[in-house]
């Protein structure tokens, strides 16, 4: 029986490169040839040290990640990083502080997390709504600080944007985990990245942490030691079982990202596919409508509004179950905001963005 085409715009666990799914399936019973799955490995094996080894040379590779950088494959997603960044990091200055820009649902969780364990200062003015990046001209940045922090894609609201120029001459950290890979990134310019792989590295469970040796040391007393990044680096990620499936089909995907052109190749392939939908929008004369200024529109989470009447839910329940028909799932938009959302993720293909084109400009036509 033929399997029915399901087009997958998940934001997160989310689309898969199918090349990757059958050799995960070829490999699921009896990893290369041993009698045994990744699943039931041991962590301290010769054949999991390999798969490790490899996943990190590839993401060294890909990102050209400098030799003084450690390279962490941790648990607890993004939000276990909203504790573990200000518990290793906020005490590299006396004052317990750090800058913060808050654009969107995470940042904003990040920010009230950090405030258990020092002083936040939010460097701009209170955004009513997340739909623009404030103007650095606004920023009053606190000369005690001992990290920046911004999160450079914000999944629920749509927004993207890149910051690289250190602020204050403090540590730059940036939240990377739906954008990772997605485009060339200078690490140098950071003291620390990290990323949750269920966009656009890999499945849930495994978070990559990317840190400059000399920020390891530095954790306040009540920071949990799974969460101490010196402890994980000393012990190569391996301090406690780490997620060693969600490891392996990461080493995968970036086998997949390197055998298709590297980041510069996912970059190109996602301009275009963005371009697509948001061009779509700009046309269509108001009836689809994204809250998202110009300037700082996300190319993996493209949110639109659909209806000359704002908010119009049936006609946007009406887009939906239509997509549905199409093979089209995951588009509806987080319930924090409501409307559609597209997510536009390295695996998801131009023929994907493609059809969701196609059938935009149908439904444009026909309830216009």
């Amino acid at each position: 029986m033929e399997q029915k085409q399901t087009i997958n715009f998940g934001p997160g666990p989310a689309k898969l490169p199918q090349s990757v799914l059958l050799q995960a399936q070829k490999e699921l019973v009896n990893y290369n040839g041993i009698g045994i799955s990744v699943l039931e490995m041991s962590h301290r094996s010769s054949d999991f040290s390999k798969i490790l080894s490899s996943t990190e040379s590839l993401l060294r590779e890909l990102l050209n990640i400098p030799d003084n950088y450690k390279v962490m494959f941790l648990q607890g997603g993004g939000s276990g990083q909203f504790s573990a960044v200000p518990l290793n990091l906020i005490g590299l200055k006396e004052d317990n502080c750090a800058d913060y820009i808050v654009t969107g649902t995470w940042s904003e969780r990040a920010a009230k997390e950090a405030a258990k364990y020092g002083k936040v200062n939010i460097v701009h003015p209170k955004l009513d709504k997340y739909t623009k990046i404030p103007d650095p001209s606004s920023w009053t940045l606190n000369p005690s600080s001992s990290l920046f922090y911004y999160g450079c894609n914000e999944t629920v609201h749509g927004g993207g944007y890149n910051i690289t120029r250190k602020q204050n001459g403090v540590v730059l950290v940036s939240d990377m985990s739906s954008n990772f890979l997605s485009r060339p990134v200078d690490v140098s310019k950071f003291g620390l990245i990290f990323a949750g792989a269920q966009k656009n590295v890999g499945c849930a469970g495994v978070t990559v942490v990317i840190v400059r040796e000399d920020l390891l040391g530095h954790a306040l007393n009540e920071c949990p030691i799974v969460l101490d990044y010196k402890v994980q680096a000393t012990n190569n990620s391996l301090y406690n079982t780490p997620p060693c499936f969600s490891i392996y089909i990461m080493g995968l995907v970036l086998e997949w990202i390197k055998n298709n052109g590297g980041t510069a190749a996912m970059e190109k392939l996602n301009k275009h596919k963005s371009s697509m939908i948001y061009d779509i929008i700009n046309v269509s004369n108001g009836f689809y409508a994204c809250p998202v200024d110009v300037a700082c529109r996300s190319r993996m989470n493209v949110p639109f509004r659909v209806g000359k009447k704002e908010g119009d839910e049936a006609l946007e329940k009406k887009f939906l179950d239509g997509a549905l028909k199409r093979g089209m799932i995951s588009l509806k938009g987080h319930r924090s905001v409501g409307g559609i959302r597209a997510s536009l993720y390295n695996a998801v293909t131009l023929e994907d963005a493609q059809a969701l084109a196609t059938y935009m400009k149908e439904f444009l036509k026909e309830h216009q």
